[in-house]
């Protein structure tokens, strides 16, 4: 009885020290996580307006440009995953994970070869624990992405899509990442961000509302050529800050749920410690009232 009093002590002292822990990273992430939706909602303008700009000179020209015209046979396809670099983030990375491979069955029926970009630990070692080829890896700031981390992914994307898919490259890029809505709902995505999708719009024109007239200076090839960089750098770095304030979302959450959880056990293994601590003294005091009434007996018999 000792020992499992003794055992119980031990398990609750493990358990306490683990609801520490994990109240102290609920306490991070739930302080990081403001300055996340913060920066993620600050770059949100700017990607808005490039798009706009992007998507006017795209449309009101006639310029077929390598990052918006169509492939004829397209056969390969780039596929980013943005994934966080640790865990105890709940089912943050392996939701990403799982609608990749989706995304690559999906490409593979559609006769695409995938070439895999991983930005995150968590995608690296899934990929590298089963033995598959990758063409780029980017591990280290999941949580706290800089404009600086997507240019540097930007540019290793662009130069795969403007080398010919024979030689290398590959003739699509797809991005899956996680979408920031509420601090308890996270949407895991899928966006094909080149070539680049000119949707013309189908509104409308009002009644004595001009149409809209560009001119392009020097010309709309070379703006094309200093925009769609710049639109595709800001399309990654709003994935990451979305990702990022997403996983910082989830690991809150997941942190709270085992927070919560020790409490139950700290309480359901103080109740056994209880009742072992209360069983181990009736068990004394009837060891106790034996004896007495065996040394009762004994002066007894010896009268």
């Amino acid at each position: 009885m000792a020992s499992s009093l003794r055992e119980l002590r031990q398990r609750r002292n493990s358990v306490s020290t683990t609801k520490k822990i994990t109240r102290a990273m609920e306490l991070i992430a739930s302080s990081r996580i403001i300055k996340a939706q913060q920066r993620a909602r600050a770059a949100a303008p700017y990607a808005r307006e490039l798009t706009r700009a992007v998507s006017a000179v795209a449309t009101f020209s006639d310029v077929d440009h390598v990052l918006t015209t169509e492939p004829e046979n397209p056969t390969r396809a780039a596929m980013l995953l943005i994934t966080s670099d640790r865990g105890l983030a709940g089912a943050y990375s392996s939701a990403v994970i799982k609608q990749g491979e989706s995304l690559a069955e999906f490409l593979r029926d559609e006769n695409l070869e995938v070439v895999p970009y991983l930005a995150g630990r968590k995608a690296a070692a899934y990929y590298q624990f089963r033995e598959r080829e990758v063409a780029k890896v980017w591990e280290g700031y999941s949580d706290s992405p800089d404009y600086a981390h997507a240019k540097e992914i930007a540019d290793e994307l662009i130069g795969a899509f403007q080398t010919p898919a024979e030689e290398g490259g590959v003739d699509e890029i797809h991005i899956v990442f996680t979408r920031f809505v509420s601090m308890m709902t996270q949407q895991v995505e899928v966006i094909r961000l080149l070539p680049l999708e000119v949707v013309e719009s189908d509104e409308p024109i009002e009644e004595g509302q001009a149409f809209p007239l560009y001119e392009f200076e020097p010309d709309a090839e070379e703006v094309l050529d200093k925009l769609l960089p710049l639109y595709v750098a800001s399309r990654i770095h709003y994935c990451l800050l979305q990702a990022a304030a997403s996983e910082l979302a989830a690991r809150q959450k997941a942190m709270k749920a085992a927070t919560d959880n020790a409490q139950q056990l700290i309480e359901r293994l103080t109740r056994e410690a209880n009742q072992a601590r209360q069983a181990e003294i009736t068990q004394e005091i009837t060891e106790i009232v034996g004896g007495a009434n065996a040394l009762a007996d004994a002066s007894q018999d010896a009268e």
